[in-house]
């Protein structure tokens, strides 16, 4: 009936048809939102009562004889408006029904990579729109990596004059010697940007920031030479796939840049967490740069290996020092160097995110396995995509953000789950959103459902696909039921 599964439901024989909504106050966002997608008006004897009161996410939901009413916080009551636009959807009369729910973790994402093939902004409004539909509550933006960068920053202004700019695009996987020979770029105003986490967050959802860091910068060497590693290398926007050996360099300039940029992504960003990336970091040019030798010799470390998390600390210390949360990828090349006050986010297999847990870390479980959603969705016919492992509707379902095994202490540091769309090989919004649905249904009930079946999700899929196929036509079709 609902997607994701509320915590409590009890249905009752019947339906109502409501008139109008009564809402003021600090329920009047909800019921905006109610209204975008229902043709009932407001009026102060409305019989569709929202109120607000309270915090935290957790709404109720009443749907009798006698009318509805609609209970919880700001974003509790934003959640029982979904939850009602969902009852809605096939028709005026809705069943009766007691609901009270709330989420089972605080961080439900999705993260959508705009770095490799940039996407269009009405794009990422009508993502917020359909993510928010299924209460998940962050939209993780990656937005620079060595393929093109996507934020102007007024003091650089040619991270996005060159650095979103690429001359062509690799065709198939990491190390294949064939290309598209056509430029691709593309970059956001901070007007777009700043509109975009305004809409986000009127429903809701919260917009981090990725600024990938120390690797992952090829997009800023080109625009930048002098911020990397050997300062008189010219470096176009790289091309191709998979991990480039470009590294910032540990020299002043190139924190200052990192300063400054943070705190212009700060200026339009105001999420408490910002991603600073921090994975696939080979050292290799560290280890032959001579300012690199000499940050080693100058802070004591034992190698240049370990300028990695020295790196990534400094930054944490920025950030925190402007009231915001570090967050950075599991890195499996040096996971013991992730600064301890950084949140990270678990890409690799559950176990690596029980290390960090018990190395103090909080987590966003985001295990490729069951959350990479540029994997294909069967070994049928599909469009192309990642040549890699069958990421299913039921494996993104069996998503389990907290494995049974894990202590107590460890599964209260996982602060949720998300979903990731690396975007490689998706080049369209049609091709994203093929990729996303119904997979992110699945997802969203990982996410936060604490009990969950594998047929009843289906069974509701169902029901639900027409709603479905109205907020998101170009969806892989569902599987035929035997």
């Amino acid at each position: 009936m609902i997607i994701p599964k509320p915590l409590h439901l009890v249905r009752s024989p019947g339906t109502y048809r409501p008139s109008a909504i009564a809402a003021t106050g600090d329920a009047l966002a909800a019921a905006q939102l109610l209204q975008s997608s229902v043709t009932l008006p407001l009026s102060p004897d409305g019989d569709v009562v929202l109120e607000a009161s309270g915090s935290g996410e957790a709404y109720t939901l009443s749907v009798t004889e006698s009318g509805i009413r609609l209970r919880g916080s700001v974003a509790g009551l934003l959640h029982a408006v979904q939850s009602l636009r969902q009852l809605m959807s096939h028709g005026p009369d809705v069943p009766l029904v007691e609901i009270r729910d709330e989420p089972r973790f605080a961080w439900r994402g999705v993260m959508l990579d705009v770095a490799r093939h940039f996407q269009p902004v009405s794009y990422l409004h009508r993502l917020v729109d359909q993510i928010a539909l299924y209460k998940f509550n962050v939209l993780h933006l990656h937005l620079t990596d060595d393929q093109g960068w996507r934020m102007p920053i007024d003091r650089y202004p040619a991270l996005t004059s060159t650095g979103a700019w690429r001359t062509e695009s690799m065709i198939g996987p990491a190390g294949s010697t064939t290309y598209d020979n056509t430029p691709h770029g593309g970059a956001y105003t901070k007007s777009e940007l700043r509109s975009l986490v305004a809409h986000a967050a009127s429903l809701g959802v919260t917009v981090v920031p990725e600024i990938e860091m120390p690797g992952h910068a090829r997009a800023a060497l080109a625009a930048y030479p002098d911020l990397g590693n050997f300062p008189s290398r010219p470096l176009p926007v790289w091309t191709g796939w998979g991990v480039s050996e470009a590294l910032f360099g540990v020299q002043d300039n190139t924190f200052s840049f990192l300063h400054d940029v943070l705190t212009e992504v700060m200026e339009v960003f105001p999420s408490p967490h910002v991603h600073i990336g921090g994975d696939e970091c080979p050292a290799v040019e560290w280890l032959t740069s001579e300012p690199a030798a000499g940050r080693v010799i100058s802070e004591g470390l034992p190698d240049a290996t370990a300028l990695h998390g020295w790196f990534l600390g400094r930054i944490s210390e920025f950030l925190v020092s402007h009231g915001r949360h570090p967050i950075c990828w599991d890195d499996g090349e040096n996971p013991h160097g992730l600064p301890p006050a950084a949140a990270v986010m678990i890409w690799r297999d559950p176990k690596h995110g029980l290390e960090a847990a018990r190395r103090g870390h909080h987590l966003v479980m985001a295990p490729f396995r069951s959350t990479y959603l540029d994997h294909p969705q069967s070994d049928g016919d599909e469009p192309p995509g990642q040549p890699a492992a069958v990421v299913s509707l039921e494996d993104v379902y069996r998503n389990e953000p907290v494995p049974p095994e894990w202590d107590a202490e460890c599964a209260a540091r996982v602060l949720g789950t998300q979903g990731q769309l690396w975007t490689e090989f998706v080049r369209t919004p049609e091709h994203a959103e093929y990729l996303a649905f119904p997979r992110l249904c699945a997802l969203a009930e990982s996410a936060w459902s604490a009990d969950r079946s594998w047929p009843d999700f289906l069974d509701r899929l169902t029901v639900h696909a027409p709603m479905l196929a109205q907020i998101a036509p170009h969806h892989r079709p569902l599987a035929v039921r035997p």
